[in-house]
């Protein structure tokens, strides 16, 4: 018999949590829902392991705080935040905080169970130990202009501010951006952000500023 895995979900939203009910359980996970930080808190004492699918905007307590204290009670939960589209802080705040993953809506199904499998494969921290070695050694080959782009990314600032911060024009960022992320060999945006987070987590990633 397979291995139960659960996955905790906390939205305020009843239809998403019957979607999300449903689309779970046909992929074999077990879910649990929770439509009220206080009373998921207040379970998360005699959760199983397990992976929590936490949205960001909730009432009375904000998805970040949830996070925050749940970390206090236990560490051996796999976190998957869900962010608004374009915020970039927020997610890089909450992977600071231990998340395992963040999503940004809307999100296709394929991309939720996606995130959900990998962070039941990322159970231990000798995984997180390995996915941060690697994320450090692949943004190093990353040029200095290359790596500035990446900090102003990370900040959530557009192309725009991007360019008004290193004294270049916006089509050189776009230039440098998509050079970046074909070095990476990453297409999509949030997952440049989210391999930019992981070298963080260890260390700053160093920026040489320079004009041109």
């Amino acid at each position: 018999m397979a291995t139960e895995r659960t996955v905790y979900v906390l939205d305020d939203d009843d239809a998403v949590l019957r979607s999300l009910e449903r689309l779970l359980s046909s992929a074999n996970f077990k879910p649990i829902t929770f439509d009220h930080p206080s009373v998921f808190l207040t379970a998360a004492k005699t959760f199983k392991t397990g992976c929590v699918l936490l949205d960001v905007r909730l009432p009375g307590m904000s998805g970040l705080e949830v996070q925050t204290q749940l970390m206090k009670m236990r560490n051996d939960l796999a976190v998957i935040v869900v962010t608004g589209q374009g915020d970039i802080q927020t997610a890089v705040r909450a992977m600071k905080a231990g998340a395992t993953d963040f999503l940004e809506k809307p999100y296709s199904d394929h991309a939720l169970l996606g995130s959900i499998e990998v962070a039941f494969a990322r159970e231990n921290q000798h995984n997180r130990d390995h996915d941060i070695a690697d994320a450090i050694r692949r943004i190093a080959t990353l040029s200095p202009r290359e790596r500035e782009v990446l900090d102003g990314l990370l900040a959530g600032r557009p192309n725009k501010l991007i360019a008004y911060d290193l004294g270049i024009s916006v089509r050189t960022v776009e230039v440098h951006r998509a050079r970046m992320m074909e070095r990476l060999g990453i297409r999509q945006l949030t997952d440049v952000i989210r391999l930019g987070v992981m070298a963080r987590l260890n260390a700053p990633l160093p920026t040489n500023r320079q004009k041109g």
